[in-house]
């Protein structure tokens, strides 16, 4: 039964970021109650972040925004109480972990709002062990935050929300930076959270493959930031699948599967929303889904590593590496969480220079070019867009690279106006970056490395933060440079991704190379990812299997 005093009441809320032209998002109302977990969707810079902002009062109080109507958290008016006492009531975890960790060692952080909360020494204790055994991070507490892969400070985040007792926690991409593991340990945590249902969970996810077991409601945003539709997750997706893909919003991967192979000739009833459901009632013989080909000819590599180990202080971080990138080759470098993928890609890219001598990349060793000739040839696009922003406007950010060449003007305005548009970023010109959404956000530093046309474009987690049409923009883009001949190297935890839009792939186990090849190969052997602690998605299994039915359910 739903109680009748609702953990949250949202009504008629507008918020307006300084400098921005109009509200997102605009006029929303709802309600949600214990015992509820509540997947927000939306197309990027529908509001979803700014709201989740609202619910515990960091905006209007600590953040430069306009907010009119009113929420509610626990029965207090989130606009007129202190931060302090919202914080009893609802915990966030954010979309980048890193802005919310502040201490020196991971028992500490989690400690940290309990402390300033004065509770018992004894309540304190019991919070933060049992938080962070919850999260797999109990071992490590006595570790610095900063020793932590990214999943690993997202993990500690989650921990940080469970520690707080509140009844209301909001979650804005709380999976993000996880591998496989790491997902169904957060799951598995929030499922023993929500299960004595006297809380709730707000949660901003675009690994809905993930999720859709776990979430009973959706509220979905459309791209002016109203509230399209509020309802059971599935009958949301089953019934307005048409409107939501035209949106961009993320559907289930089994979903999408569905909507290709229904272009085929392929009926589904109902519609698969997850894996099994595909399998229940794919056919025999059905289309698999194929990573592009991978050239066959043998070329001069345009990046190699020869022997490439990196350390941080005393820490071997990488291992002796040798690879080989062909150009025009697009690989993606994967492994579980802290298996060194930022690290060679950085590595790689020259963003961390790697001892001289041990990488050529288009014949240059980042290990002793000037950071001139780096960016010359490689462009790099950080995991945190935030990283690497450094003007006041969108347009500037996306100039600053080409006035660094001396471009003409006239140049410069017609490059960067493309930029704009090809990103959907044309009515943001004018906004600092910091301002901007975090699909945005991302969008915008991507156009940043692509703007002055690298032979090298190395990118960190790039799909991260997008809507599904933004994502599927970009990934046709990467198609496109590769095609042109510019060589891409990115690090994802998407292996649906890898197995539909790489040629290559690196599998990273503890800072080794355990796997190098044409990605379609590599998928044919799901030892290679198991090994290395991953597991291939479902969905792929699925679709790549000539059994039938029953044995692709058996795989699931």
């Amino acid at each position: 039964m739903r109680s009748s005093t609702p953990l949250l009441r949202v009504r008629d809320v507008s918020l307006t970021h300084a400098d921005a032209a109009h509200p997102s998002p605009r006029d929303v109302t709802f309600d949600i109650h214990p015992g509820e977990v509540v997947l927000l969707l939306g197309p990027s810079g529908s509001g979803k972040s700014t709201l989740t902002l609202a619910l515990n009062g960091l905006i209007p109080h600590a953040l430069p925004a306009t907010m009119t109507g009113t929420v509610e958290a626990g029965g207090v008016d989130t606009a007129s109480a202190q931060t302090a006492e919202l914080s009893t009531r609802v915990a966030m975890v954010f979309q980048d972990p890193d802005a919310q960790i502040v201490t020196g060692t991971v028992y500490d952080e989690v400690a940290f709002g309990p402390e300033n909360l004065r509770l018992p020494v004894d309540e304190v204790r019991a919070r933060t062990e049992d938080s962070l055994r919850r999260v797999g991070l109990w071992e490590r507490r006595v570790e610095n935050p900063d020793r932590l892969s990214g999943g690993g400070r997202q993990r500690l985040a989650i921990a940080c929300a469970l520690a707080m007792g509140s009844p209301l926690i909001v979650l804005d991409e709380p999976t993000a930076n996880l591998d496989p593991q790491g997902i169904d340990d957060v799951y598995a945590a929030l499922t023993n959270v929500i299960a004595a249902g006297d809380r709730a969970i707000l949660l901003v996810e675009h690994n809905l493959d993930a999720a859709m077991g776990f979430v009973t409601r959706t509220i979905v945003l459309d791209r002016e930031g109203r509230v399209a539709f509020d309802g059971p997750v599935a009958e949301i997706i089953r019934t307005h699948t048409d409107e939501l893909v035209a949106m961009g919003v993320w559907l289930p991967a089994a979903t999408l599967a569905a909507l290709r192979l229904r272009d085929e000739g392929i009926r589904f009833d109902p519609l698969p929303l997850t894996p099994d459901e595909l399998a229940a009632q794919l056919p025999p013989a059905s289309a698999s889904v194929d990573a592009p080909a991978a050239a066959s000819t043998t070329v001069d590599p345009i990046i190699r590593a020869r022997g490439l180990t990196v350390r941080r202080g005393r820490t071997e971080i990488l291992h002796g590496i040798d690879l080989d990138l062909e150009p025009g080759s697009l690989t993606a470098i994967v492994g579980a969480n802290g298996a060194g993928k930022t690290t060679l890609i950085q590595a790689l890219a020259g963003v961390v220079a790697p001892p001289k001598r041990r990488v050529d990349v288009d014949g240059i060793d980042p290990g002793s070019a000037s950071p001139r000739d780096i960016a010359a040839r490689i462009g790099f696009v950080f995991q945190n867009p935030e990283h690497q922003f450094i003007a006041h406007s969108v347009f500037e950010e996306l100039a600053h690279g080409l006035r660094l060449r001396h471009v003409a003007d006239a140049e410069i305005t017609e490059r960067v106006t493309e930029m704009l548009e090809r990103f959907g970023l044309e009515h943001k010109a004018d906004v600092h970056p910091f301002l901007l959404s975090g699909g945005e956000k991302r969008r915008l530093s991507v156009g940043t490395a692509l703007i002055t046309r690298p032979r090298v474009l190395a990118l960190d987690e790039p799909t991260f933060g997008q809507d599904r049409a933004r994502a599927t923009e970009l990934l046709a883009l990467l198609q496109g440079l590769r095609a042109e001949g510019t060589t891409i190297v990115i690090v994802t935890h998407d292996l649906q991704l890898v197995a539909e839009h790489t040629t290559h792939t690196v599998v990273l186990a503890d800072g080794r190379v355990r796997a190098f090849g044409p990605t379609a190969e590599l998928f044919r052997e799901e030892r290679i990812f198991t090994d290395a602690g991953l597991r291939l998605p479902a969905l792929q299994r699925i679709l790549a299997g000539n059994g039938s039915a029953r044995e692709r359910r058996a795989e699931a």
